[in-house]
């Protein structure tokens, strides 16, 4: 977690405490929370999009579409009234 160890958290944990009070520091806590989990949800659906145009383009790229009547389009015969 970003190289810091646990005594170096409590540290931060209580300057926190002296600087916000005991008040505020649960709301923080909480908001801190929310941000996070929104932010993880965000990264997850992108890595998640992302993952899946790979795949539709890996599979497009192994499995070319079927032929179907791939060839130059046949002529109609016409019928001259002969």
């Amino acid at each position: 977690m970003f190289g810091i160890g646990f005594p170096e958290l409590v540290v931060i944990l209580l300057l926190a405490l002296i600087v916000l009070g005991p008040q505020r520091l649960p709301e923080l806590a909480r908001t801190l929370g929310r941000a996070f989990a929104a932010l993880k949800q965000t990264v997850d659906e992108a890595q998640s999009e992302v993952r899946d145009e790979l795949r539709a383009a890996e599979e497009a790229s192994t499995h070319p579409p079927a032929a179907t009547g791939a060839g130059p389009p046949a002529e109609k015969p016409t019928d001259h009234g002969s």
